[in-house]
């Protein structure tokens, strides 16, 4: 089965795909609070999926990771406007200390073709 990778760097591809599977590196958003970085990172992953030829609905998987986990109510207010009510992902989030002081919010997504 081939395998594509897309937005592909030295260190890794913001998308690869294997079949009908899809996989998004880890997306962070920018913006001074938990809700601009959430819809910033969310943002990304819809302009990601529609470059793989899926969507949200099509979401099979996310992974969260948050830098407090006294932002996790705001991160979720973002998340609860955004998500497919009717494709809920199975979903895990985490506290954990990100890639650079900046980053509130990260999140890695699989997901199927539409």
């Amino acid at each position: 089965m081939k395998i594509s990778r897309h937005e592909t760097g030295p260190r890794m591809s913001q998308i690869v795909i294997h079949g009908d599977m899809i996989y998004l590196a880890g997306q962070v958003g920018r913006g001074p609070d938990m809700t601009s970085q959430t819809q910033d990172m969310l943002a990304s992953v819809d302009r990601h999926l529609a470059t793989a030829g899926s969507s949200k609905s099509r979401i099979l998987q996310a992974q969260i990771w948050v830098a407090d986990m006294a932002l996790f109510g705001e991160m979720n207010a973002v998340w609860d406007a955004w998500v497919d009510p009717e494709n809920t992902p199975a979903r895990a989030c985490v506290e954990s200390k990100l890639a650079t002081p900046e980053f509130l919010v990260e999140v890695m997504i699989t997901a199927v073709k539409s």
